[in-house]
């Protein structure tokens, strides 16, 4: 029996090995990656250039205190500034930890720069932002909750896209709303561009500020370098992580200049939040993002990726839908598909699904077309054989 908390539902596999597209487990079997960790290698597993960043970097200096300036905070704070709506950044160490500090920044915004006593939270149902108390609660995802009760107070959720539920849930309490641009963990569902547009009218009607939690979305994957700029909008606030850092621990919240007053000295750390190597490791990873021109790859390779699934499930009831933006792409189904998911490790292809029917396809950003028809070869024959055997039973 293993000493680790059994707090994963983990997959039999053990990797071992990674490069470019592919993983290799521990009998020396070859996988093609289409989840990427979750969002995470979005360069491919084990990019050169990181590496040599990285390395050069352990052979300098590991960890200081951010009681010190760290240079290589301020130009990775300057690439994600000049490529953004932000004008400041708050590093830290993964994506609940960043959904945190905006939680933080938008309460002490109100309370200790505009003087009001706002505090609450609106969040959407089906999304996720995360596993601490706070970012948990903030998910619109009940089975996250269970066995933590109670609850930290200061957050409402309600349906994604009733906008009469939303306005019913704003008071003078109401300090900010915040949601994904695609809810990834929650099915990958698309945020509408005219809900979107009224949220942030009400917000600027109520002097709310808006949070756009893009951990999942972020860094390319949606074929913009942020989800948000898809959508014409500017976020108060917005986060990262998974992509951000190559595989290495790192999250990222940045804000407008306005809320700067509101993280004065003293009011929120992180340890190991921009340590040199995390700085090392975003820089190499932001630099090689930008001049790969990966945010326009991961566009054109999706439409490419999704034709091609369209094209050959088109013939099949048991697909209901095939949705996404960029290489964040996912497949309803009429059934459960954690089966399909296990099939397809046995025949050397990793998805994950998005809730129960939802198959979620998440390659990394310089995938060739040679590896989306291997993977849809496998992934269309999968679903072929699952949905003619669910039909047979159902006429059994």
């Amino acid at each position: 029996m293993s000493a680790v908390f059994p707090s994963y539902a983990r997959y039999d596999l053990s990797l071992v090995k990674g490069k470019g597209s592919w993983v290799w487990d521990d009998q020396g079997n070859k996988y093609l990656d289409f989840m990427c960790g979750l969002a995470v290698t979005s360069l491919g597993h084990a990019p050169e250039k990181v590496g040599a960043k990285l390395k050069a970097q352990i052979d300098t200096l590991w960890h200081v205190s951010n009681l010190f300036h760290i240079p290589g905070q301020d130009r990775v704070a300057a690439l994600l500034t000049g490529n953004s709506c932000a004008d400041q950044v708050f590093f830290c160490n993964s994506g609940a930890e960043a959904n945190e500090a905006a939680i933080k920044l938008a309460r002490r915004y109100h309370q200790k720069v505009k003087g009001t006593g706002r505090y609450e939270i609106i969040t959407f149902e089906q999304s996720f932002h995360g596993r601490t108390l706070a970012t948990l609660t903030a998910t619109g995802q009940q089975k996250v909750k269970e066995g933590f009760l109670p609850l930290p107070e200061g957050f409402k959720t309600v349906p994604l896209h009733d906008l009469p539920a939303l306005k019913a849930a704003i008071t003078d309490n109401t300090a900010a709303i915040m949601l994904e641009m695609i809810l990834a963990e929650g099915g990958v569902l698309e945020v509408q561009q005219e809900f979107l547009d009224a949220v942030v009218e009400l917000c600027k009607e109520h002097g709310l500020l808006l949070i756009v939690d893009e951990v999942q979305t972020g860094m390319g994957r949606t074929g913009k370098l942020f989800a948000h700029q898809h959508y014409g909008i500017e976020p108060d606030i917005f986060t990262l992580a998974k992509g951000v850092a190559s595989g290495f621990p790192a999250g990222v919240m940045l804000g407008k200049g306005y809320l700067r007053e509101a993280f004065s000295p003293g009011s929120h750390a992180s340890t190991f939040g921009g340590t040199p190597l995390a700085a090392a490791v975003m820089e190499a990873t932001i630099e090689i993002m930008l001049e790969d021109g990966l945010p326009q790859r991961a566009q054109e390779m999706g439409e490419y990726l999704r034709g091609l699934l369209r094209e050959q499930l088109a013939d099949t009831p048991f697909v209901k839908e095939i949705r996404g933006k960029g290489l964040l792409i996912g497949i309803e189904c009429a059934e459960p598909v954690g089966d399909i998911v296990l099939a397809g490790q046995k025949q050397g292809l990793l998805f994950v699904q998005a809730g129960p029917n939802v198959i979620r396809l998440l390659p990394n950003l310089y995938v060739s077309e040679d590896e989306i028809h291997q993977a849809v070869d496998i992934l269309v024959q999968l679903i072929h054989t699952y949905a003619n055997k669910v039909n047979g039973e159902a006429h059994s």
